[in-house]
């Protein structure tokens, strides 16, 4: 699905094509949505398994390319503000909020920054390795600008367990590590970059967690070394406003836990989704 979208957000008065997975499926008023948003660097593709499930049990799914990710257009927006109010503009268009967006590392930090910024767009949160803040390795940081492919190799190493690091995958017959690696490749020059300075630069989670009203759900892996579980403490404290706060761990993947663990992170967020936020506050 390509959506023509103004997108002053951006700077331009000009229409730019966002590119949306929606699992083959229309979207129709009156069903659930989920929004699934992708972390720095990657795009739709990353929720292949999720969102097709949600889309063929009766969700609208949108799964989008943010701005210069994938098959969307334009240039790739500069802050986590500017991503938020993006996807806010999204759900409006398309006329199916309220919705449940789910956002995995950079996605987390759209996902919440959404959900303070426009209340009554957002029915439910999941928050899939998350932290606040989200700071960026100074060397990483700057691989992401002068040696791209340095910067590939740096992040595959956090970002996956070491099971998956020696060859073990999800899908058989395939290099986890390779596959995103590709994912990454493909997208354009300084794309990466600009996410984890995004990143790196967003200031306001604590304060965006504490204006969150709708059930809220983190899901961490316990060997994520990126967004460690141990990490989350903060965060999860800081919705005060009334959000029902559910937190749950999976044992066996890293930070790309949608690809190392992909039918856990179906199960946990299917689970949360249906359950209207009423799971026990914490599950390990």
């Amino acid at each position: 699905m390509k959506l023509n979208l103004a997108d002053p957000i951006a700077g331009h008065l000009s229409s730019h094509t966002s590119f949306c997975y929606t699992g083959g499926r229309h979207i129709e008023r009156g069903r659930r949505t989920a929004v699934f948003i992708h972390g720095a660097g990657h795009d739709h593709s990353v929720w292949t398994l999720q969102t097709r499930y949600f889309a063929s049990h009766g969700w609208n799914v949108v799964a989008p390319d943010l701005p210069g990710h994938g098959g969307s257009t334009g240039d790739a927006l500069a802050s986590i503000g500017e991503m938020a109010d993006w996807i806010i503009t999204l759900i409006a268009t398309l006329g199916a909020g309220p919705a449940t967006l789910i956002g995995h590392s950079m996605g987390s930090l759209i996902a919440l920054e959404a959900a303070a910024r426009a209340p009554g767009q957002v029915a439910g949160l999941i928050l899939v390795g998350s932290v606040v803040p989200m700071p960026v390795a100074a060397p990483l940081l700057d691989a992401t600008l002068t040696d791209r492919d340095k910067a590939h190799v740096m992040i595959n190493q956090w970002s996956y367990a070491p099971r998956a690091q020696l060859g073990a995958s999800s899908i058989p017959g395939i290099s986890l590590t390779a596959l995103n690696e590709r994912l990454m490749q493909r997208q354009a020059p300084g794309v990466l970059h600009r996410d984890m300075a995004a990143c790196n630069a967003y200031a306001n989670g604590f304060d965006a967690a504490a204006q969150v009203r709708c059930p809220t759900l983190l899901l961490s892996a316990a060997q994520d070394r990126m967004t460690p579980p141990k990490a989350i403490a903060p965060l999860a404290n800081a919705f005060t406003g009334g959000a029902t706060v559910t937190r749950i761990v999976l044992p066996d993947a890293g930070h790309a836990m949608m690809s190392e663990a992909p039918g856990a992170v179906l199960d946990a967020i299917w689970t949360f989704a249906n359950a209207g936020g009423s799971l026990a506050q914490e599950r390990r």
